[in-house]
């Protein structure tokens, strides 16, 4: 009895208000999280509409593997430009404004696309395209956890997957509803009608109001108060959170004034590139792995090569109709987005490890039977028509492929990168990591045909089997769980556990606040 009263003691203050019954306050934060993350539409759509339109393409421009691998993947490569320009942005004009200017650099972009004559004019789109959807991906990640109270971020910060996969199931049946049209009309649709989410984001988002964060940071105390009145489950949270925010921002937290001259350095992240990448503290360092490493690890394990490549993998299993391929997709895109949905009701009650190591162990086994599967129909040689279990085994893997995908290494990438950086490296921080998803998902979307000539397809998947089994010890030894910590508690989670183990080794409260231990 005395050991459960000292481990309340111990339980901050957040946390205690986390596990007391909500009141009704998370649907203001739910909808402005929900309109921030309308902009990771534009990223699945593109994804999405990609994976059919580069059948016609391919016939009607008359390019080859190697280019439509580069006309693929290259927007991955081109979104780093976006990403890194939205840390200096959001900084400087907003996060709410920076999202009306993502949205307009993809409109260009789909436009762009919609009308080119060429390759050389298509790739120019994809390069503007993938300009937008960097802004998109990191400013959505960065708003939401700003704004999400502790005791559901894990839900709201888990909304930019899912508008993704909204936008990639929207781009399935863009492909579906298209291809009817004569081919040098079809793909056009495809892609210029991806403009259309983004005139609906610009006007939805001054709806929305400013991070509390990014106010506090410019001084504007009085503001950021009223944000978090309204987004806090209770004024005592609102008033812990907004101390918090003040403290990291080297604001006196004794300080009561609406409007206060915030040092520059701490205003303009003067100094964060060099303390996350030059002279890193040990707590530091360890975000910036665990960060680095989930973002990596999603898209080495092969997702944007089942996504964007789905309608040759059921080709290959003996598929061979255009339409009943891209019909196949509309069943991915569907199953992905139910997956995901149904994921986000779980974040914040299983917690990002349980979640994470349960989803990376259903790909390991679902990639390697997909494998199987591919692997035999090719060494048939009549294309699956007659090994019509190698044929359903592929099909049935690529569906339980996207669902344990969606389950958690979709959605808690995205949660457990944006909660763990400190505030002051939280901009700069989620550049980085958007720079290692985009650099691996290009390299894996640009090597993905050469890679299925080189090992066959059924290898391929074998190789992406190994890597997911690589990611899942990688999870287990060296992520901590961060479920119920506030955003201002993470160094401390990610500092000295030797010295915290003591009072971390705890499971959990009779409250249901669950006392996290290291990785384990």
């Amino acid at each position: 009895m005395g050991e459960k009263k000292e481990d309340r003691e111990q339980l901050s203050s957040v946390e205690k208000m986390a596990a007391t019954p909500k009141q009704g306050r998370h649907m203001y934060a739910m909808g402005c999280t929900m309109l921030a993350s309308l902009a990771t539409i534009m990223l699945g759509y593109d994804i999405g509409v990609m994976s059919g339109a580069e059948k016609f393409i391919q016939k009607e421009l008359h390019i080859s593997d190697t280019q439509v691998e580069i006309l693929i993947g290259s927007l991955s490569l081109y979104s780093l430009v976006g990403s890194f320009t939205a840390g200096f942005t959001s900084d400087w004009i907003g996060r709410r404004y920076t999202i009306v200017l993502a949205a307009a650099i993809f409109f260009a972009g789909a436009l762009f696309m919609g009308f080119a004559m060429n390759y050389a004019f298509l790739m120019f789109g994809r390069f503007v395209t993938g300009v937008g959807v960097g802004y998109a991906a990191i400013i959505a990640l960065t708003y939401n956890a700003e704004i999400a109270p502790a005791s559901c971020r894990g839900f709201l910060t888990s909304f930019p997957e899912v508008f993704i996969n909204v936008g990639l199931l929207l781009g399935y049946i863009s492909n579906y509803a298209f291809s009817h049209l004569r081919q040098s009309l079809g793909w056009r649709f495809m892609l210029g009608v991806g403009a259309i989410p983004s005139v609906f984001l610009s006007v939805g988002v001054l709806a929305m109001p400013e991070s509390p964060r990014w106010l506090v940071m410019r001084g504007r105390l009085g503001d950021a108060k009223e944000v978090l009145e309204k987004t806090c489950d209770s004024p005592e949270e609102a008033r812990l959170r907004l101390a918090d925010i003040k403290r990291a921002a080297g604001i006196p937290e004794e300080c009561d004034e609406d409007v206060v001259a915030v040092p520059k350095k701490n205003r303009d992240n003067r100094g964060a590139w060099r303390e996350l990448l030059l002279r890193p503290r040990s707590s530091v360092r360890r975000v910036l792995i665990a960060a680095m490493g989930i973002h990596f690890f999603q898209q080495a394990s092969g997702i944007d090569s089942v996504v964007l490549y789905s309608p040759r993998v059921f080709e290959a299993a003996g598929i061979k109709s255009d339409n009943a391929q891209l019909g196949m997709t509309v069943a991915v895109g569907f199953t992905k987005t139910l997956l995901i949905l149904v994921a986000t009701f779980f974040v914040d009650r299983v917690g990002r490890r349980p979640l994470l190591l349960g989803s990376f162990a259903g790909m390991i086994v679902s990639l390697a039977g997909l494998g199987i599967g591919l692997t035999a129909v090719g060494r048939h040689g009549d294309g699956g028509q007659s090994l019509q279990w190698a044929a359903a085994l592929s099909i049935s893997s690529t569906l339980a492929y996207v669902s344990f995908f969606s389950i958690g290494a979709g959605p808690m990438t995205l949660v457990y990168s944006s909660e763990v950086f400190p505030l002051r490296l939280r901009a700069p921080g989620a550049a980085i990591v958007a720079a290692v998803n985009r650099v691996t998902s290009g390299v894996i979307a640009m090597t993905f045909l050469s890679l299925s000539k080189a090992i066959t397809l059924g290898g391929s998947f074998f190789l992406y089997s190994g890597i997911a089994a690589v990611a899942w010890v990688f999870f287990f030894t060296f992520l901590p769980e961060t479920r119920g910590r506030t955003l201002e508690e993470m160094q401390e989670l990610f500092g000295e556990q030797k010295k915290t183990a003591a009072p971390e080794k705890r499971k959990e409260d009779t409250t249901g606040v669950e006392m996290v231990n290291g990785g384990n």
